[in-house]
């Protein structure tokens, strides 16, 4: 019996300094700025919800089939599932984003995902503009992308009677359906595409949500210095200054604004979105966690110390919402026809 009591107590010893390591993480965690989505519905909502144009279950729909319809683009080929496609996700799994004509990007930019996109103080690589509503307008029209005309866009879609009821239906009997409407709709839909993942449960006090080996890693993501970019809620999204002319990361001939600075991509859902950083050149996370170590942190990092980091990198994969695919509106004798030039 002694023995027993001795073996009990040595294990609840044990547990007891696991629990208080872990607590430990936990508030180091926070200390260094990595914050978790919100648990209820209505915290998530106040978070990704914009008071100019709130989201509703009509206008979350529409947007959705908007982003679906490949006939917003010129060609009637590319919609923007193509570059940021949700069952892979969120982007398109290649190098260089590939659009009107099957044109690469000139400058070899890479698709970021759209998941948790909202999260990000800074939409495009370059920052250029703050929000999601902004950031849907560019694609839409640039020419080595889906390439279409505001005017085509709002034919397109105005052409087609069930669009005209669902954005009635959506936004009032005497709405005006302008591009930036459209736009702004797509926005509503990707404003709900938000993926909680097991970090987010540790980092709400469940601190067995993560592995001993996960945990490992994040400690060394910690004391390595990668929250010191990589933080808040979107573990990433703000403008942070880079040198791409390092280690042929400024294939393209994009290295940034004038003052050296580019955005910090999420790590949610990395694992599922190489490849990685703005010209997509690097197609292991091992070798991305490498080179930000020699690039950003000035170190070295050892192939030990990059597998526990990329292990907990891994446990960054979230929860995906159900997306149905959409039937969209059939087109008219009014549709303008596809263009290939």
């Amino acid at each position: 019996m002694k023995t027993f009591s001795v073996v009990v107590s040595g294990l609840l010893l044990t547990g007891s300094f696991a629990m208080a390591n872990d607590a430990a993480l936990l508030k180091k965690a926070q200390d260094n700025g990595l914050k978790a989505i919100p648990q209820s519905k209505l915290e998530v909502l106040k978070l990704v919800d914009n008071a100019k144009n709130p989201i509703t279950d009509c206008k979350v729909e529409l947007g959705k089939k908007l982003y679906f319809d490949p006939r917003l683009s010129k060609s009637n080929l590319i919609s923007c599932n193509t570059c940021h496609n949700l069952a892979m996700g969120g982007d398109d799994d290649v190098g260089a984003a590939v659009g009107h004509k099957w044109t690469p990007n000139p400058a070899h930019l890479n698709s970021p995902t759209v998941y948790n996109s909202v999260l990000n103080k800074a939409q495009f690589w370059d920052g250029r503009d703050p929000h999601l509503e902004a950031q849907a307008q560019g694609p839409v029209q640039a020419g080595p992308e889906m390439a279409a005309p505001k005017e085509l866009v709002v034919a397109r879609v105005t052409s087609m009677p069930e669009y005209v009821a669902e954005f009635k239906k959506a936004y009032g009997p005497n709405v005006k359906i302008t591009f930036e409407l459209i736009t702004d709709t797509i926005a509503v839909f990707e404003r709900t595409l938000i993926t909680p993942s097991r970090f987010d449960a540790f980092m709400h006090g469940n601190l067995d949500a993560l592995t001993k080996e996960e945990k490992e890693g994040m400690t060394l993501f910690i004391d390595k210095g990668c929250a010191a970019c990589h933080n808040d809620i979107g573990l990433g999204g703000t403008m942070q200054p880079f040198d791409a002319s390092k280690y042929n990361l400024n294939v393209g001939g994009f290295t940034g604004t004038k003052d050296g600075m580019i955005k910090t991509p999420t790590l949610r859902n990395i694992q599922e979105t190489a490849p990685y950083f703005h010209n997509g050149n690097v197609w292991t996370l091992k070798e991305a966690v490498k080179l930000m170590g020699d690039i950003q942190l000035g170190m070295k990092i050892t192939d030990k110390d990059a597998d526990k980091i990329v292990t907990f990198l891994n446990s960054l994969t979230g929860k995906k919402p159900e997306i149905i695919y959409p039937v969209l509106p059939i087109a008219t004798d009014k549709t303008p026809k596809p263009d290939m030039n």
